[in-house]
This record gives C-alpha cells, structure tokens and sequence, in this order.
C-alpha cells in the first residue's frame, strides 16, 4: 500500500545530492511536490523542494513534527534532527 505525503510523514530521497538519506515532510506544494527538510544541511527555514516521485514515503508520520507544524506552523532543526535520529535507530541504521 502507498503511503500518502503528509506533514510530517519521514521520507527517504531516492535521487538528487541528500540520496540515501532521510528528511520529514514539512509542507505540500500539490499532488507532486513537497518540502521536506532533515534540521540539518536541510534545515526549516530552507527546505527543499522534492518531487514526490523522487521519495519514498516510509510507513512512520511523526506526530511530534504534525503536532508542532499545527500549533505554530513551524518545527524546530532540533526536533527534525530527532525525529529522523529515532527513526533510524529503530530502522536500525
């Protein structure tokens, strides 16, 4: 089953100069693109824009990153950097 973009959603790129790596989503554009940004070379205030085709959406939203973007529109570097570190942890990576 296809998992859905989503704020929040943790995604694996798959092509471009951040491949192999992981970022969260953090903003839709429209059904093909999104911003997604890691809190670290990709941090909230610059996101990058990724064409969805170009993702693998992982089966995990962090609810800390949805909650957040929800209250106060943003999340922090610091909360990213987190989400993702827990992640692979528990992808055991």
């Amino acid at each position: 089953m296809e998992h859905m973009p989503e704020i929040g959603r943790i995604v694996k790129v798959v092509r471009g100069k951040d491949e192999g790596g992981y970022a969260v989503i953090i903003g839709i554009v429209d059904e093909r693109f999104v911003l997604i940004a890691d809190g670290d070379k990709r941090r909230f205030d610059q996101p990058k824009k990724k064409n969805v085709l170009h993702l693998l959406m992982q089966p995990v939203v962090s609810h800390e990153v949805t909650d957040s973007m929800r209250e106060s529109g943003r999340v922090t570097n610091a909360k990213l950097r987190f989400v993702i570190q827990k992640f692979a942890q528990v992808k055991g990576e």
